[in-house]
Parts: structure tokens; sequence; C-alpha cells
């Protein structure tokens, strides 16, 4: 299984949101800025984890996304399915499944449900409250980063 950009990008920037908001609403270009993702593609990942109950939006001058849960009750399998699917290794092609020995395609097909079933477990033992407490172990600094600049 390989995971799209759209995937990726919808992982970090839910963590952008929960490692640095503190619960207030954070723009699309501060999100796009830190994280360095096109903020029209950013958009449209928001307006899918919208849809799926996972951030919720603010209009106005300080407004922007914001976690509709806490993050200790998102976890990276919410984003991932609800940016790319079901976490599903088995095959959906009709030519694959009509084709070949019956039995080694019920084992097989079997195999990677049950494959499917264990990596979808691993995404989901692993909220956005673990993925904060890693980024604060290794060290990443909170805020803006290096966005407001003085000269006097």
């Amino acid at each position: 299984m390989k995971l799209s950009s759209k995937g990726r990008y919808g992982v970090r920037a839910v963590f952008d949101i929960a490692f640095h908001s503190d619960g207030r609403a954070t723009q699309v270009r501060d999100i796009a800025e830190r994280q360095d993702i096109p903020a029209r593609f950013l958009e449209q990942i928001f307006q899918d984890l919208k849809r799926a109950g996972l951030v919720s939006s603010k209009r106005g001058p300080r407004g922007g996304y914001q976690l509709a849960k806490p993050p200790d009750q998102i976890r990276m399998g919410d984003v991932i399915r609800a940016l790319e699917g079901p976490i599903d290794l088995g095959s959906k092609d009709k030519t694959i499944l009509a084709s070949g020995d019956a039995t080694s395609l019920r084992v097989t097909e079997e195999a990677l449900g049950e494959l499917s079933l264990q990596l979808s477990a691993c995404f989901d033992g692993v909220s956005f409250a673990d993925l904060c407490v890693r980024g604060e172990t290794l060290g990443v600094q909170r805020g803006p980063k290096g966005r407001y600049v003085y000269t006097i």
C-alpha cells in the first residue's frame, strides 16, 4: 500500500493543527507555509476532512480550521480513510477476481483481507496526541516558523 500525496499531506495538516494551534482555529496559509503544502490543495483536503467530521471551520479574521475532536480521539487511520477510502489490500478488479485458480484466489484474498485489518489497526493505534508527544520528544518547535520578522 502506498499513500498518495493527499493522504500524507492530510496527516501532516491534522498534526500541524493538533501541535501548533492550542485548540484555536488555524488559517490554511499558516499550515501551508509550515508544512510546505500548496494552499489550494490543502483547501481540498480540508473539505474532505470536514465532511468526515475530523475538522471544523470558522469564518472571519480569526477563522480557519480546528480539530472537531480532541487530538487523542482522532486516529491516523481516520484521516487516511477520510482521504484515501478504506484501507483494503484485496483486489477490486473484476478481471483478476474472475481469472485463475478459485482456491488460490480465495486463499490469497483472505490473507490480504486479514492483512488489511492488521494494517488498519496499526493506523488506528496512533492518535494525533501520540504524534504531538513524539513531536515534543523530537524537539519540534511549536508555533509559527519564522513568520514574524521585525526590522527597526
